[in-house]
């Protein structure tokens, strides 16, 4: 345990020394790279004190831009191509191959924001941080600067309360980051000497979850709700929208004490959560907890008084993403901007993300991974990410509300869905988020050789469908669906978009404000079901509602609110659709207790064939009025997962130093 701490906590006092002044400057947000002071300036003025805490900041990985080909969907979200697609740790989590997060990454191959060797905290390039880089570090370099507090003399009330603050939210968040993915961890709430003799041991996930709540809402009693109305705020006015606030902290509190609550960590690892009904049986006081703080929260933003917001989904040509004429914001931007001089996304929805991108970084590669390669029509590495037809099935149902398939798999016979009409009458974020069959996928008239791919082919034999033709063996998709709701079609070598006239940004917010509702509103039905409520105004039924209205999809149906189960499934399904893509699929089966239950463990195609006797003209008419035929799922991968799945291994190298640091079960 001594040297797991000393290489991932203490860092060393050389890199100690260099972090007490090293974002220390006359403008905090503005940290000159070579600003150094030692340990006698750092904490004695506000200016420094928040210099130091920038570092903090800067550690936050990018999930999209950590490396050239990343990848962070690990659910049954998504699938890669074959080939080089392969070797990602998407494909890896599909064998069960979890090692595979530090493994090649340690060897110098495929790397995710999870773990990236040589990580650099006070670097301000995208590629040079990661959670396993910098969590420890992080959490000692919080340690450190509130051991300090009383250095900081100079300094007015508001000031040491925001400094306290953010301290206490990122001692919190950082492991809390680690929690979700690796279970109950030491929670380290001091600063250890380099050679003092450690040996805290790992305590549960809802003994870890008690000392993170307890910071969060320390952290929540202390910071503003509006940076920008504060005396400190005032100073930096324009570059205040990446600071921790109340709302975040309360956010995570509630976060944290309903992960506590779910199922994993109410029961433990186990198969069969769905065939037993494991997967309902939460925690409900620990809910009620969880319910407490995020409705807390979201009564400050129906107070108006934080600087958040849904987002408005109001478009004039939705597939192309242009907003309606008037909208004062734009759900698009919540996940990347073109246009607008390389503005950070998040919109006014963006509750916790990082500092953001350089210029232009977004071209190298997240924006070259989401598009057909046929004919190099996306350029750069034959890399796709693309959504699985499974999933898309599940998660986007119908407009007016209802799902197409139950929890279970089985068909809802409700919906209203045609199949030979398939992708008609479906809930408004389909068409925002989801490539299909027929979709114009190139806007600019595009080279002789090319005309027959500026409609995408997606039914069984087309174009962009995976054949022996070696040139779309892996170039097309798999699943018979492309993504654009992280990054636009339009990136793409004719439209051009990735290009440096684009001005394109992206980055995914790592909470934003539709989570505050979904988890509200899962909390609520944990403790109490659809018409429960709890520190605000709205139910766990009226959340889900708050989010369809923003879209103009159907209200949650009868049959769903008067049954416990039935509701809880509505707000998982929710949540798969408003989140889908973003990065917490796997995080959210695993808690569950469902990424070793069917369906959740299949990856599937779509198989279908355009009508030839419709004459439907796919280069005038709108593709989601086609008519199919054959309409039918092939199942691509189906994951054998065992109860060791529903957490990730620890490194080797940490856990064999030490009795006290046991390895999770199964590894």
């Amino acid at each position: 345990m001594k040297k797991f701490i000393n290489q991932n906590i203490i860092l060393g006092i050389a890199a100690l020394l260099l972090s007490l002044g090293m974002t220390s400057c006359s403008d905090y947000l503005d940290k000159s790279p070579d600003s150094t002071v030692g340990e006698e300036t750092a904490f004695v003025n506000f200016t420094n004190f928040q210099g130091f805490v920038e570092e903090i900041y800067n550690c936050i990985p990018n999930k999209e831009s950590c490396y050239w080909c990343t990848t962070f969907n690990w659910g049954d979200d998504e699938i890669m191509n074959t080939g080089i697609g392969d070797t990602h740790v998407t494909a890896h989590f599909d064998l069960g191959d979890y090692r595979h997060w530090y493994d090649e990454a340690d060897k110098g191959g495929q790397q995710s924001w999870l773990n990236r060797p040589g990580s650099n905290p006070s670097s301000t390039a995208t590629f040079d941080h990661s959670l396993a880089g910098h969590a420890w570090y992080c959490v000692r370099k919080a340690n450190i600067g509130l051991e300090n507090l009383d250095k900081l003399v100079d300094a007015t009330q508001e000031e040491k309360d925001v400094i306290k603050g953010q301290l206490l939210f990122f001692r919190a968040w950082w492991h809390h980051q680690q929690m979700e993915w690796f279970g109950g961890l030491p929670y380290i709430d001091k600063v250890f000497k380099y050679d003092d003799e450690l040996k805290e041991a790992r305590l549960s996930f809802k003994e870890c979850a008690e000392k993170c709540a307890a910071d969060y809402r320390a952290a929540a009693d202390l910071l503003p709700n509006n940076w920008d109305d504060t005396e400190v705020g005032a100073r930096t006015l324009g570059k205040n929208d990446i600071r921790i606030t109340k709302v975040c902290a309360l956010a995570y509190l509630g976060k944290v004490l309903l992960w506590a609550a779910s199922p994993l960590n109410n029961l433990g690892a186990q198969t069969g959560g769905l065939a037993s009904g494991a997967t309902y049986k939460y925690d409900t006081a620990l809910a009620a907890q969880a319910a407490a703080a995020l409705g807390e929260a979201l009564t400050f933003v129906q107070d108006s008084v934080t600087p958040y917001g849904l987002a408005e989904f109001s478009y004039s040509d939705i597939y192309n993403h242009v907003a309606e004429s008037g909208s004062a914001s734009n759900f698009s931007d919540i996940f990347r901007t073109t246009g607008q001089g390389w503005k950070v996304p998040g919109s006014i929805e963006a509750v916790m993300r990082g500092p953001g991108t350089p210029t232009n970084s977004s071209n190298w590669n997240f924006a070259k991974l989401w598009g057909p390669k046929v004919n190099n029509l996306v350029e750069h590495d034959a890399v796709i990410h693309m959504p699985t037809a499974n999933y898309v099935t599940y998660a986007y149902g119908m407009a007016n509300g209802e799902p197409i398939v139950l929890a279970d798999g089985s068909l809802n016979p409700e919906s209203g869905f045609d199949p030979t009409h398939p992708y008609k009458d479906r809930d408004p974020r389909f068409y925002h988020d989801i490539m299909f069959d027929g979709f114009k996928f190139l806007n600019t008239t595009p080279e002789e050789v090319d005309k027959d791919f500026q409609y995408l082919q997606l039914f069984t034999g087309g174009n962009m469908v995976p054949t022996g033709d070696p040139r779309r063996s892996a170039d097309g998709s798999r699943t018979g669906y492309f993504c654009q709701k992280l990054v636009p079609h339009q990136c793409n070598k004719y439209d051009g978009m990735y290009n440096w006239g684009g001005a394109l940004s992206c980055y995914l917010p790592y909470m934003r404000l539709a989570d505050i509702y979904l988890l509200y509103a899962e909390a609520c039905a944990a403790a109490g079901g659809a018409s429960y409520s709890s520190n605000c105004s709205l139910t766990a039924e009226d959340a889900i509602n708050e989010l369809r209205d923003r879209v103009g999809a159907g209200h949650v149906a009868a049959q769903f609110t008067g049954d416990q189960k039935k509701f809880i499934d509505e707000v998982r399904r929710e949540r798969a659709c408003e989140l889908a893509f973003e990065g917490f699929r796997w995080q959210d089966l695993q808690r569950w207790l469902l990424l070793t239950e069917y369906p959740y463990n299949i990856k599937t195609r779509q198989e279908f064939y355009r009508d030839p006797e419709e004459g439907f003209d796919y280069t005038k008419d709108d593709p989601r009025d086609a008519r199919v035929t054959g309409w039918g799922e092939t199942v691509i991968v189906k994951r054998n997962l065992a109860v060791k799945h529903y957490l990730l291994p620890f490194k080797e190298k940490d856990v064999y130093l030490s009795g006290e640091f046991k390895q999770n079960p199964g590894w």
